[in-house]
């Protein structure tokens, strides 16, 4: 042991004796060989205690739960598939801290025991979670190095129509570029998981399909030159109206008749029957229409045809295209191609329109707050009024009530059609792909290369940049113009791995990502799409791997108007809005869900409201609790709100107080929710209970095993749904998932299957009697509440840290790509405690999963 060692210069130093120099070597090695003897035996008693410490650590664990779980939880009896007896400590492996997760959410929550059970003091509690938490922080070395990879994944079809809007800055949604594509697979209700992405041969030729009908609607043509196109007559319409128009009108006028979602679509769509061939040339058309809005001051009950006649009609247009379908019915293609414009009373007007379309589309009027339903308001209106007529006969037909009569319609006289409209600058997509001026063909391979580089996201490489040159060389060899051969790259580039996947630079052995791909991964989890060229840059500089730096980029991103694809995506993901109007009600159970077209504003008041907390980083409790909504007229109405009063359609989405509101507040009394949680046909306490329990506490109830019996098979004679999951947790197999999700369900139960408020249930078969719905509840930690405000007042007070880690998980899974794991689970602790410490709201919440290891690393 090299304990002392004198230095050479000691050993011929004339002042220092020899004699000296070896008493003092002689007393120095004793004084280190006294101290190393006390500090081995401090070290041994210290031992001694540390050996002690564990054993009263392990027998405290072995005490509470021989007293309170081994008798549900052994190997003789593994209740709900858990097994305590063999937990000791130290934590040796991943399924023993898996359990000791288990043990602490439901001693914390006071699940367990079960409330007939014997019960441990407040004492026996938290000594029980602060072991356990320390023996689990303990083991986090153990189980790090299994720490999940994201899975290599392709765009998901939402991002890869957003990736090419922005590549070449146009709407694409005019083309149905995903149309054919096969239906996303979603794990978890994300639709970013990589593992989940599949590729499959159909796809990659869907891919190569997209990317030329793509690259030759919006490239290949020639410059057109504008034309212009007048319609004054021939308007025929759907079959069932052509021989009142001829009779009426002979033709001279489109009219519109009734929004166009209805079950009969009798008059939603108003073509133009002499320019089914549609425009030449993709491009913008400026669209003139002289229109009025006819008797929307009819006497007619306003009931018959469920429109709000207080509101000034509105016109709108989609496209049409006679190669898919009929071209009055709707089709697999027709967004809104412009915000609808009112249209007047008194006198005919021409309203003015700028609209893309794409070659071969059409014009197509729509009524979006038309009647609803025209046959059913044509038939209603006979009955009703048929003797204010001067000859009825057998009934009253359109004809007769167009003629006579005051049916509420929109009629248009005369359109003109002019385009597609020169581009002062150059046309956008030109611009996009090649840069300003247009293609060059002398500048060919750079400005592909520049292409390319914006396309996959990251520097291109000696072999991206031969590809690149090779194939453009190699279709000028084979006579193709120096455009079309770029165009064909173009094409290559939008089919290539690097394109169509998040192909991550970073170096494999490397854990951090590097500046790129943490680029890459931040603006498709807050915009949907490629970097833009702050991003990009910020990646160049390599600043992106500074916290500081990128906590900067990410607010600046959150306050861009991009960041909507955040809201859509995330909402979608975590809230499963993405699975809104999957299960429509019955048309006559709840008509405003359809004539109102509600299942888009249900979301939107959602995004808007999560927005709001983020841009305001506001307390995440508060989601449960918040005072005040976003809503438009038709939310108003659909909650009962004043504001249905005053609110117009044009104010579009405002803030309104819920102050005092007993039935709304939060985001479990949105109609979005509330109606992804039903059937639509009916609600569920089981169902909705399941829905909190996964997206709000983030604890997804198993799936019943097979041996459980149905419902309807354990409730003979139950008179009401509490009745029946009543009789249903008698059985033992039942209650152990029921008692924890049926009081949760229950507190939503005054909200129908699309969120409206009730009182009592409908009428059930065989009785005469609606019953009162009662909404209390008493959750297992032993928390009581009588009715939806109690509710999620009890949630906000008890579960904030909860519903913290929920949003925090979601985020970074849908961030990521790939779900997380155990290991993942210290770091999302550490960040719920600097939420809690800092007193950070929602965009604090964000910037720390966005800045976190997790989402930083492979």
């Amino acid at each position: 042991m090299n304990v002392f060692k004198l230095s050479p210069e000691s050993e011929v130093n004339p002042l220092i004796p020899k004699k000296m120099i070896a008493k003092l070597c002689v007393r120095t090695l004793l004084l280190v060989l006294i101290a190393g003897l006390q500090a081995h035996d401090l070290s041994t008693v210290a031992g001694n205690d540390k050996a002690q410490e564990e054993v009263t650590t392990k027998a405290s664990l072995s005490a509470f739960l021989s007293q309170y779980c081994i008798d549900c939880h052994s190997n003789d009896n593994q209740e709900g598939e858990r097994r305590f007896d063999d937990v000791i400590l130290p934590l040796g492996n991943l399924d023993s801290v898996i359990r000791a997760d288990e043990i602490i959410d439901q001693v914390t929550l006071r699940a367990m025991p079960p409330a007939e059970a014997s019960q441990p003091s407040d004492t026996e509690r938290l000594e029980l979670i602060e072991l356990l938490r320390s023996e689990v922080k303990k083991a986090r070395p153990m189980i790090q190095g299994s720490n999940g990879k994201t899975v290599i994944r392709r765009l998901s079809n939402r991002e890869y129509e957003n990736t090419l809007r922005a590549l070449f800055n146009r709407r694409v949604d005019t083309l149905g570029l995903t149309l054919e594509f096969p239906k996303e697979n979603t794990s978890e209700h994300i639709d970013t998981i990589g593992a989940s992405l599949v590729t499959s041969g159909f796809l990659l030729d869907q891919y190569f399909q997209a990317a030329s009908r793509l690259v030759d609607l919006r490239l290949s043509q020639p410059v057109m030159e504008p034309q212009s196109w007048h319609f004054k007559d021939h308007f025929v319409q759907y079959e069932e109206l052509t021989g009142s128009h001829r009779s009426v009108f002979n033709f001279d006028f489109l009219c519109l008749y009734e929004q166009p979602n209805t079950d009969t679509r009798q008059g939603g769509y108003g073509h133009i029957e002499d320019f089914l061939e549609g425009v030449p040339a993709s491009g913008t058309y400026r669209i003139e229409v002289l229109a009025q809005a006819m008797h929307r001051d009819t006497h007619y009950d306003p009931k018959i045809f469920r429109i709000d006649f207080s509101e000034p009609f509105q016109l709108g247009i989609v496209p049409g295209d006679v190669r898919r379908g009929h071209i009055h019915y709707p089709q697999s293609i027709e967004p809104l191609l412009v915000t609808p414009k009112v249209v007047p009373d008194e006198k005919q007007e021409w309203l003015s329109f700028n609209v893309w379309l794409e070659a071969g589309q059409t014009p197509r009027f729509i009524f979006p707050n038309g009647p609803y339903e025209s046959r059913a308001s044509v038939i209603e209106t006979n009955r009703k009024y048929k003797d204010e007529f001067e000859n009825p006969q057998d009934g009253v037909g359109r004809a007769t009530l167009l003629r006579e009569g005051a049916l509420p319609h929109i009629r248009i006289d005369e359109i003109k059609i002019h385009g597609p409209l020169t581009e002062e600058s150059g046309r956008k997509e030109e611009i996009a792909v090649f840069g300003p001026g247009g293609f060059d063909p002398e500048q060919a391979v750079h400005q592909l290369s520049r292409f390319a580089e914006r396309a996959f996201r990251r520097p291109l490489n000696a072999l991206d940049q031969q590809r690149i040159q090779g194939f453009y060389a190699e279709r000028l060899g084979l006579k193709d113009s120096p455009r079309d051969a770029a165009l064909s790259v173009v094409k290559l580039i939008l089919c290539s791995p690097s394109f169509l996947y998040f192909s991550e630079i970073t170096e494999e052995q490397v854990a951090k990502l590097n500046d790129f791909d943490i680029a890459n991964r931040l603006s498709y989890a807050l915009w949907s799409q490629p970097p833009d060229d702050v991003l990009f840059d910020a990646a160049l500089r390599g600043e992106l791997k500074q916290k500081s730096q990128l906590s900067l980029q990410i607010q600046r991103m959150l306050e861009d108007e991009r960041s909507d694809a955040f809201y859509t995506g995330f909402l979608d993901s975590w809230l499963t809005l993405r699975s809104l109007g999957e299960l429509p009600p019955p048309r006559r159970f709840a008509t405003e869900y359809y004539y109102e077209n509600l299942p888009p504003l249900m979301k939107e008041e959602t995004q808007r409201f999560i927005q709001h907390f983020v841009n305001e980083d506001l307390p995440v409790e508060e989601l449960l609790t918040a005072d005040y909504t976003f809503v438009n007229k038709s939310l108003a109405k659909l909650y009962g709100l004043p504001e249905k009063e005053t609110l117009r359609l044009a104010d579009g989405f405002q803030r309104v107080s819920l102050e005092g509101n007993k039935s709304r507040g939060g985001i479990l009394a949105m109609a979005s929710v509330l109606t992804v949680s039903a059937n639509g046909v009916e609600t569920s306490p089981v169902t909705r209970g399941a829905w909190i329990l996964e997206n709000i506490l983030g604890t997804p109830p198993p799936p019943p095993p097979d041996e459980v019996p149905s419902l309807d098979r354990t409730v003979s004679g139950a008179k009401s749904i509490r009745d029946k999951l009543e009789l249903h947790r008698n059985d033992a197999a039942c209650n152990l998932c029921h008692r924890k999700i049926d009081p949760l369900g229950f507190a939503l139960e005054h909200f129908d299957p699309v969120g409206r408020w009730r009182q009592k249930y409908p009428k059930q078969p065989g009785s005469d009697q609606r019953q009162e719905i009662d909404s209390s509840g008493a959750l297992l930690s032993g928390e009581t509440f009588s009715n939806y405000k109690e509710f999620t007042q009890v949630l906000a007070e008890t579960r904030t840290r909860t519903l913290q880690a929920c949003i925090v998980t979601k985020l970074i899974e849908y961030s990521t790509g790939r779900h997380m794991e155990r290991a993942d689970e210290y770091e999302i602790e550490e960040i719920i405690d600097r939420l809690q410490q800092s007193g950070g709201g929602m965009r604090q919440l964000v910037i720390e999963a966005l800045t976190s290891d997790i989402f930083l690393s492979r």
